[in-house]
């Protein structure tokens, strides 16, 4: 999973500060994943400044409140669970409110997830996901029968 290029060349700005983070995190199911992220600070709407740079003290502490947030979110789930609150956003929504009070941030995505480490491959795993017994097949498929006259349409040219 990855920010396109564009969307990101779109984001950065002049005069803002540019945070990123990064945690590999394990899910429950024994997947490492590495987690990128980004945000920038936000103007006040009563700002007189031209730039709104953070302190590089708020820098880390908003960068330790990020690795914190994404690892409490993905830690304790499986990888479906975790996608989809990837795909939700929620995460970055919660990044944003929790470091709100440091310095107030917008668009903070999540930039790229990397698969550092899959668990070793388990049929049993599988046959689990898919609701069937190990190695049992529970139905045969049923046969699909043509009409007599049935012929196939043919083109004239190719």
């Amino acid at each position: 999973m990855s920010l396109s290029r564009d969307k990101l060349c779109s984001i950065v700005r002049k005069w803002h500060t540019l945070i990123e983070g990064n945690v590999a995190v394990r899910t429950s199911d024994g997947y490492l994943l590495r987690i990128f992220c980004i945000g920038f600070t936000k103007r006040d709407p009563h700002q007189i400044k031209k730039a709104t740079y953070a302190q590089s003290s708020k820098v880390r502490a908003i960068r330790a409140r990020m690795v914190e947030n994404i690892q409490k979110e993905i830690q304790g789930v499986d990888l479906k669970t975790a996608v989809k609150k990837l795909i939700a956003g929620s995460i970055e929504k919660e990044i944003e409110r929790k470091c709100w009070y440091l310095h107030p941030l917008q668009d903070v995505y999540i930039r790229k997830v990397k698969v550092l480490k899959k668990p070793k491959f388990e049929h049993g795993r599988l046959f689990d996901l898919h609701g069937t017994e190990t190695g049992a097949v529970t139905e045969a498929g049923e046969a699909i029968s043509r009409p007599d006259d049935y012929e196939p349409p043919v083109k004239e040219s190719v």
